[in-house]
């Protein structure tokens, strides 16, 4: 667990020396007291003693003592979203489940290690025979959790019900610590464009809601995500929708050996712009294997200077974001959730794919 810096400093509540580190989990929490430190040694040193007062907090979240509070009154948001805070405490996983390198401290140590390379693995076929099951788990998971996805339920709800589907298939769910990502899916709504952490958000009639489902199973991850219409969305809403699984589904299509993977962004962006919509710029598909992010980055705006052709034995992503209004987006002070600039609505699709001798294999397509 690494704590954030924070600007204004205070006294260490474990050796009483100048602090400027506060625990992530009391921010989260809410919780002043006994959360800063001077140090990442003297807070690991307290910590055995420390976590016990985020359990404290988390029953008194659960009796209803503590209410639920906007964690940023004074941050500029772009729409009507907010986070609902206390987050629920961390889900647990099983000893016996299979975890990422980064499950216990939040660092990817081996995605670290391959930054800026541009070298795309190309996997075996035990490899390629992996991916499949994965990929195929991670389906199952975002279909169950989509049943959660209704009227009143919270999103943190559906991170419960994301979170169980995994425990039950013997996978980990791969957001869960990533880079200290404290959920087990992400749940964007309506201008958020992604990463949206679950928390006690209740889904409104006529919302639209992301849900970003991966799943690591045998050492592989497999990555998907889909955007639901819950109850009465308005036409100009379902058509953004559409039109996001249109941009998608075209791209896949044209997925075959040779293919450049900046040219998935040119076909994205033609679809895109014809309905009116822009194309978010700032996030893109991703290689997927072994590593959860992997090369070759996948951008899905055109013209871009993405590196790579496509080869048989490439495993990557696409999931286009696109927008109802401007493609410039912000980041709240969770250092998560990313929204639209203007605070109009974004919607998105997400597929793990396979290069084929001949085109792809859609490895997280329903069933």
């Amino acid at each position: 667990m690494t704590a954030p810096v924070i600007k204004s400093p205070t006294s260490c509540d474990s050796c009483q020396k100048p602090a400027t580190l506060r625990c992530p989990t009391c921010m989260k929490l809410d919780i002043s007291a006994g959360s800063h430190f001077c140090s990442q040694d003297c807070f690991k040193a307290a910590w055995a003693q420390h976590k016990a007062v985020h359990k404290t907090q988390a029953a008194a979240v659960a009796n209803g003592s503590v209410k639920a509070f906007n964690p940023w009154p004074t941050f500029k948001y772009s729409g009507s979203m907010r986070p609902v805070y206390p987050l629920s405490a961390r889900r647990t996983v099983p000893a016996h489940i299979g975890r990422p390198d980064y499950a216990v401290d939040g660092r990817p140590l081996s995605e670290m290690r391959i930054r800026g390379s541009t070298k795309i693995e190309v996997l075996t076929a035990a490899e390629i025979e992996k991916m499949r099951v994965t990929s195929r788990i991670s389906r199952e998971v975002l279909n169950e959790g989509a049943k959660a996805i209704k009227v009143g339920a919270t999103t943190d709800e559906i991170d419960r019900v994301v979170h169980e589907a995994c425990i039950e298939r013997d996978a980990y769910p791969s957001p869960l610590n990533y880079h200290g990502f404290p959920k087990s899916c992400c749940t964007s709504v309506n201008e958020v464009i992604c990463h949206g952490i679950p928390d006690s958000y209740e889904i409104q009639d006529g919302d639209l809601v992301n849900l970003d489902v991966s799943c690591m199973y045998d050492g592989f991850h497999g990555d998907l995500n889909e955007t639901y219409c819950v109850g009465n969305v308005d036409a100009a809403g379902r058509k953004l929708v559409a039109t996001t699984r249109r941009c998608l589904d075209t791209a896949i299509a044209a997925v075959k050996p040779g293919m450049l993977y900046r040219d998935v962004g040119n076909i994205v962006q033609k679809i895109a712009h014809a309905d009116g919509f822009s194309v978010v710029r700032t996030y893109c598909g991703h290689g997927i294997n072994q590593y959860f992010h992997a090369p070759p980055n996948v951008p899905h705006y055109a013209r871009n200077k993405a590196v790579g052709v496509m080869k048989p034995g490439h495993t990557f992503t696409i999931e286009p974001m696109i927008s109802e209004g401007t493609w410039h987006d912000q980041q709240w002070p969770d250092g998560w959730t990313v929204t639209t600039l203007d605070g109009k609505r974004s919607a998105q699709f997400e597929e793990t794919l396979l290069v084929t001798e001949t085109g792809v294999e859609v490895l997280s397509k329903n069933f």
